[in-house]
C-alpha cells in the first residue's frame, strides 16, 4: 500500500486533482476508519472520516510535504475524532489513567520492562491452543465488549497497535502522546483483555 500512496503525485494533490484525490481515498479510507474507530468507536467512525476527507481536500493546497501524506491524513482524522469525542462528552482526561487494583496482571513479574514480552506466561488453556480458544464465539463477544468499554486512550492504542499493526511512532503522532505513555496504555489494555480470557477459561463466562 505504501508504494501506491507514494506513487500519487503530491503536486496534483496540492492542485486538488480529483483523480489523484480519489486514488488517495481508495488507498487510505479503511485505515482512516480504523483510526477513527479506535478513538470514537464504531458508530461515529465513518462520519468522522467523511468529515476528515472534506477537511483534507480543502487543505490540500496547504500541504507542504513535511510529513508523509499518510501521516498528514491520520493527524487530520485523529483531530476530527478527538473533537467529536469532546462534543459527545466522552473524552477521558489522561490524568484518569492511574494504576488500579489489577493484581498480578500489572505486576512487574509478568512482563519484561523493555519490549513487553512475557516473563511469566498466561495459564494453560482448555483447548489445544489460544487460537482455538479465541475462535469461540462467546469469548469473541466478551473480548469485543471489553475493547468497546476500555477508556478511550487505551482502546485507541490497543486497536491501532494490536489490530491495525501501526508503528509506535505513528501511534504517538496520531494520539499526540509519548511512546512511554503508549506502552503504558497498551499494557493496561492487554492486561484487561487477558483477565477476560483467563476468567473465560476458568468459568466459561466473561
Amino acid at each position: 500500500m505504501t508504494d501506491s500512496i507514494d506513487s500519487i503525485d503530491q503536486e496534483r494533490l496540492r492542485q486538488q486533482d480529483h483523480q489523484a484525490f480519489e486514488a488517495l481515498v481508495s488507498q487510505l479510507h479503511r485505515p482512516m476508519v480504523s483510526v477513527a474507530r479506535a478513538i470514537v468507536g464504531d458508530s461515529l467512525a465513518e462520519e468522522v472520516v467523511q468529515e476528515a476527507w472534506v477537511s483534507a481536500y480543502r487543505n490540500l493546497p496547504k500541504f507542504e510535504g513535511r510529513s508523509s501524506v499518510k501521516t498528514w491524513l491520520f493527524t487530520i482524522v485523529s483531530n476530527e475524532a478527538k473533537s467529536r469525542l469532546r462534543k459527545e462528552k466522552r473524552l477521558v482526561a489522561l490524568e484518569d489513567f492511574n494504576p488500579e487494583g489489577s493484581g498480578d496482571y500489572l505486576g512487574p513479574d509478568r512482563f519484561y520492562r523493555f519490549g513487553g514480552h512475557w516473563k511469566v506466561p498466561p495459564p494453560d488453556w482448555h483447548l489445544d491452543s489460544p487460537d482455538q480458544l479465541l475462535e469461540e464465539k462467546h469469548l469473541q463477544k466478551c473480548i469485543d465488549h471489553t475493547v468497546s468499554i476500555l477508556p478511550p486512550q487505551q482502546r485507541a492504542v490497543f486497536i491501532l497497535r494490536d489490530i491495525e499493526q501501526q508503528a509506535l511512532a505513528e501511534i504517538c503522532n496520531i494520539l499526540e502522546v509519548t511512546e512511554s505513555y503508549v506502552r503504558v496504555l497498551l499494557h493496561r489494555a492487554r492486561m484487561k483483555l487477558m483477565q477476560v480470557i483467563d476468567r473465560y477459561q476458568e468459568t466459561g463466562e466473561c
